[in-house]
């Protein structure tokens, strides 16, 4: 897997992206996905992300897209059934995400910027190799020490937040795609013949029927 060429996405296609996951976090976050996000305040003279124009400018740099990139790939590899996060865009929706001038956005930014640099410093003091250039093994070999806040030592518990951020937006990226939602087997928004009603398992099951 080549973690230096991730897939490029339109622009117009990454907005879409972040609106899908400004809708969905609140979802995610009554499921258990998603801690500390808050709904966007919007303005009169927030941009039009169905007709973008001139937009804001994106701000990470090409090291830290590398980073997100790979950290991607640890948390959405390629199986037999779907490519990995980075071939359907992720890193861009991410870089778009953070680069939004909103409060929540704005917050992350700032913890992912740290964390990509929290990565690349531990990936030298572990591997005398920056995050992006490390074997699979390696990689998560540093993620298992962030993957899960609860079980974070003290020492990495920042860390550890910076990571569930990513793998939320991942995750949020990845399956709003159609290679992700084949993935999931999600089989809406396809035209039928015809639609005979609910199964009847299903009526008697809700005692329905």
């Amino acid at each position: 897997m080549n973690t230096d060429e991730p897939k490029k996405i339109s622009r117009r296609e990454a907005l879409k992206w972040v609106g899908a996951a400004m809708t969905a976090f609140p979802l995610l976050q009554g499921a258990g996905f998603a801690a500390g996000t808050a709904r966007l305040k919007r303005t009169l003279s927030d941009p039009d992300l169905l007709h973008p124009g001139k937009l804001w400018d994106r701000v990470l740099t090409k090291e830290e897209l590398r980073a997100v990139t790979a950290l991607c790939d640890v948390i959405i590899p390629a199986d037999e059934k779907s490519p990995s996060a980075s071939k359907v865009g992720v890193p861009d929706f991410i870089d778009e995400w953070v680069s939004a001038p909103y409060p929540e956005q704005e917050a992350d930014r700032k913890r992912i910027q740290e964390g990509l640099a929290w990565l690349n410093t531990e990936a030298q003091n572990r591997f005398q190799k920056i995050f992006a250039g490390l074997t699979e093994e390696e990689k998560v070999k540093i993620c298992d020490d962030i993957s899960y806040v609860p079980k974070a030592k003290p020492e990495f518990m920042q860390v550890a937040w910076f990571f569930a951020r990513v793998r939320d937006l991942t995750a949020s990226g990845f399956y709003t795609t159609k290679e992700g939602m084949k993935d999931l087997q999600y089989i809406g928004n396809v035209p039928l013949f015809a639609f005979d009603g609910p199964p009847k398992k299903v009526l008697e099951y809700l005692k329905l029927a």
